[in-house]
């Protein structure tokens, strides 16, 4: 077993972020991982990504506050609202925008492949 207690999970930057405070609870620097890494998101008022897509699958769950989320594949494009508990999957190479347009933080969850 390896464990990460909270105030020890390290932080880590991505490009195209900003207004958030990113760190890894699994996975990669966080600890050893057979191909997939976990990471925890806060995402200040007006925070977010760019529209940017990866050949990794993503899943976003929602831990509190409220995250738009717009996802384009090719001409296609979708934009939800995701609350509490809400989730969805970004497929490999799918652009995603995340986006807090509220007055609070939003706290997310990334379950990410790429150990």
């Amino acid at each position: 077993m390896h464990t990460v207690r909270s105030h020890e999970a390290p932080g880590y930057d991505a490009p195209g972020h900003s207004g958030m405070a990113m760190r890894r609870l699994q996975g990669r620097e966080a600890g050893p991982s057979d191909g997939t890494w976990i990471g925890l998101s806060v995402i200040a008022p007006g925070g977010g990504t760019t529209l940017a897509a990866s050949p990794v699958e993503k899943f976003y769950v929602v831990l509190s506050g409220r995250l738009q989320v717009q996802a384009r594949m090719g001409d296609d494009e979708t934009q939800v609202v995701l609350d509490a508990q809400d989730s969805c999957r970004i497929a490999p190479n799918e652009a995603r925008r995340l986006h807090n347009a509220e007055a609070t933080p939003c706290t997310v969850l990334l379950v990410m492949g790429g150990s």
